[in-house]
């Protein structure tokens, strides 16, 4: 592990104060920010690699708080059909998926949040070990997590068969410097009573994030209304599962009562703007929540829900969509939105005193951009500028735990190339699973 030293930067440090340094240094030694500032460093260079960065950005690693990664296998399948999910999605997952598929999808999308800035992310899929494996050998930060239902899945045939691969995952990869394990149930439609019980109470004995999809579908709210005569959070929150580390993803179809459950309970909320837009969901009632300091944080859902798994991509669609839908141009500066990206995910993984923004003591994880490209200029405000103008292929280079994994647009951690190669290796085979489903799909 090298030292590293970041000069003539603009930092966009996120701190409470929202500090911002117009031209300064960033000291990292071993996998900690040791001191910055303005100006040039107090103290020599040597022993240092050195990072000119004259003209360029820099923020804390942006944090993807809900992904299905491996997903990535089937972006650009079954944008445009209805019931993606049950009719589709669960379908050919259940046909094609196996331990060696995931691990191809799960390098591939590494490589993608890591060209994107994304240093943290939390991720819950199936055969979740080769996730947790990629995600070692590529060098991120990473929450992960079994996706724990009651129907079979590729990765167990019986009912709640990922049960016991949950604690045997839980087991193998807590204590690991970069990887967390964390506890997923799908969704309340997809889980009985006893088994969201006793994930909650798994989770509390190891004391580990649980996640699920909640509030995300309009026949969950139906179902959850006839058979308990209870929306989903108010079900979920009278079976005793609901608490400060219970991280909600989508959390869309919510009234007053259900924010006021969430307030009171501390859950922690990750709002997918892409995704749920792209499935016509609805809108999250996030300037809501986090005026009630519900923390929000920003994920992306699968690739073949919302197709991007960056957050670059959902910096400038948030402002858009809670501005339009909320009526007021003046809601969501470019500032609030960057927070969100940045501390705000780290909040919701529990990883704020960590991570999440640029600090003295807190890990180095670092995303840098160029400002060289045509749509980077003229940079009067740099929180518009990342919001509003860039995409991820601005990002120069991402900074992970004091590591360059990824400088001048090469991953130094994997061979994209053969990454690649893997993942499209397996292109015809899905290919012809999915004509297989459009078939029965067009025959009704």
């Amino acid at each position: 592990m090298a030292n590293l030293l970041l000069k003539n930067a603009l930092i966009l440090t996120m701190d409470q104060a929202l500090t911002t340094v117009q031209r300064g240094y960033l000291q990292i030694r071993g996998d900690r920010i040791a001191a910055l500032g303005e100006g040039e460093p107090p103290f020599s260079e040597e022993g240092y690699q050195v990072l000119d960065c004259s003209g360029k950005i820099v923020i804390p690693g942006m944090i993807n708080t809900h992904n299905h990664l491996p997903m990535i296998l089937f972006r650009s399948l079954g944008d445009d059909v209805a019931d993606r999910l049950k009719r589709y999605l669960f379908p050919l997952e259940n046909e094609s998926l196996d331990a060696p598929m995931v691990r191809a999808g799960a390098d591939y999308a590494f490589a993608e949040l890591l060209f994107g800035g994304v240093t943290t992310c939390y991720d819950a899929y199936y055969f979740e070990d080769e996730v947790a494996q990629a995600a070692e050998a590529c060098g991120i930060r990473a929450v992960l997590a079994e996706t724990i239902l009651e129907g079979p899945s590729p990765s167990a045939k019986e009912p709640y068969g990922e049960w016991a691969y949950t604690k045997w995952f839980v087991e193998k990869w807590k204590g690991h410097p970069r990887i967390t394990p964390s506890v997923n149930c799908h969704a309340p439609y997809s889980n009985d009573t006893e088994h969201l019980v006793s994930a909650h109470d798994l989770a509390r004995q190891e004391g580990l994030l649980m996640s699920m999809h909640v509030a995300e579908m309009a026949y969950e709210h139906t179902g959850c209304l006839e058979r308990y005569g209870l929306s989903p959070v108010a079900y979920l929150d009278s079976i005793g599962i609901l608490d400060e580390h219970f991280l909600a993803a989508h959390s869309i179809l919510m009234d007053e009562a259900d924010l006021d459950i969430y307030q009171r309970r501390g859950v922690k909320v990750s709002y997918n703007a892409g995704s749920n837009a792209k499935s016509a969901k609805g809108v999250a009632k996030i300037r809501q929540m986090l005026d009630r300091g519900i923390p929000v944080s920003l994920g992306t859902d699968g690739a073949m829900s919302g197709n991007t798994i960056d957050i670059v991509t959902q910096l400038s669609l948030v402002g858009k969509i809670q501005k339009l839908f909320n009526g007021d141009r003046t809601l969501f500066p470019a500032r609030e939105i960057l927070q969100l990206a940045t501390i705000g995910g780290a909040r919701a993984l529990g990883m704020e005193g960590e991570i999440g923004s640029l600090e003295v003591g807190k890990k180095a994880d670092i995303a840098i951009f160029e400002t060289d490209s045509v749509n980077m200029s003229p940079l009067y405000d740099p929180y518009s500028v990342i919001v509003y103008s860039a995409n991820p292929g601005n990002v120069e280079s991402t900074i992970v735990d004091g590591e360059l994994v990824m400088h001048r647009r090469q991953l130094r951690s994997m061979d994209f190339g053969a990454v690649k190669a893997r993942l499209l290796g397996y292109q015809e085979q899905i290919r012809q699973t999915a004509a297989e489903l459009d078939r029965a799909l067009a025959e009704g």
